[in-house]
């Protein structure tokens, strides 16, 4: 019982801090902190729910959660166990386990073939140019630029957005793009948009990833604007914003005229950084809930 207790009640706490987070804005000031938080925060929710409803059904076996499921898996449990309440327990904790892992799945799966069918592509349409060395330049007068992330990533960009931006601009805005690719942002990303198609109706969820993905165009800006003038990389958002930039592919990470202003006003006037201490308190955080969600599968209590 002190397991389902202990795991019920990490599951509201991950739920009640995340509808907080997602308005949370010390988060602009020190964005790969956050995106590592809010990463612990969706594992350690998903492990404590699932959790609960597993830790309920093997309850009757009281040799805690893991060593319950291996003994459900065996056949050796009491006769007690097998009742109602514990069995749709067990039936509902499954069921969502599998729907997390599968909705991952075909979410990876899918955003993989997108991505093999944009980069054939790309080998037919699109050049080299010297001005822009290692990048790929579609003829295109519309405004886009973006990342096909992968171990082979490329950064493309259009003709268009090529006349539109100066030349510091544009090697903004291609350091921008070499960040996401660097970073695997794409990584970050992919789990919390498998959440959102399992679990649509949730407007938790879908703050959520819409605030992870500006915590990584946040935190791109942050790798770019060591290699280029933030004012520079301020006036190509403003760019592509008023010329409206063309829809990213799917799978892809690129430009886009969502949240441009936070993200100018945040490049033109800086917040201070997080102090050393907060900033380590919040990974600190971060791994407590993790370890603490993993030790409750696996101590008994």
């Amino acid at each position: 019982m002190i397991t389902v207790a202990a795991l019920s009640a990490l599951a509201t706490a991950c739920a009640i801090g995340a509808s907080r987070f997602t308005t949370a804005r010390w988060t602009y000031r020190a964005p790969r902190t956050a995106i590592i938080l809010w990463q612990s925060v969706g594992v350690a929710w998903g492990v404590a729910t699932v959790g609960a409803m597993l830790a309920f059904a093997v309850q009757p076996y009281d040799q805690g959660l893991l060593h319950g499921l291996i003994a459900f898996a065996q056949g050796r449990v009491p006769a007690q166990a097998w009742d109602l309440p514990h069995l749709l327990a067990l039936i509902c904790g499954l069921t969502a386990l599998a729907v997390l892992v599968v909705v991952l799945v075909i979410a990876g799966v899918q955003v993989l073939r997108a991505r093999h069918r944009h980069r054939t592509l790309l080998a037919l349409i699109s050049r080299s140019d010297p001005f822009v060395p290692g990048v790929r330049v579609l003829d295109h007068p519309g405004a886009a630029a973006y990342c096909v992330p992968g171990l082979r990533s490329q950064v493309v960009i259009s003709a268009g957005a090529m006349e539109l931006l100066s030349e510091d601009e544009l090697a903004a805005v291609l350091a921008h793009e070499a960040a996401h690719a660097r970073e695997r942002h794409d990584l970050v990303l992919l789990p919390f948009g498998a959440l959102g198609r399992a679990l649509p109706w949730s407007k938790v969820v879908r703050d959520a990833q819409a605030q992870v993905e500006l915590l990584i165009e946040m935190a791109a800006d942050d790798r770019a604007r060591r290699y280029c003038s933030p004012r520079r990389l301020a006036t190509a958002l403003l760019r592509f914003g008023t010329a409206g930039a063309m829809p990213t592919p799917r799978g892809m990470l690129g430009v886009h005229a969502q949240n441009v202003m936070a993200r100018v006003n945040r490049l033109v006037k800086p917040d201070p950084d997080l102090s050393t201490g907060f900033r380590y308190g919040l990974l600190f955080l971060a791994a407590g809930l993790l370890a603490t969600a993993g030790s409750l599968w696996v101590i008994p209590l």
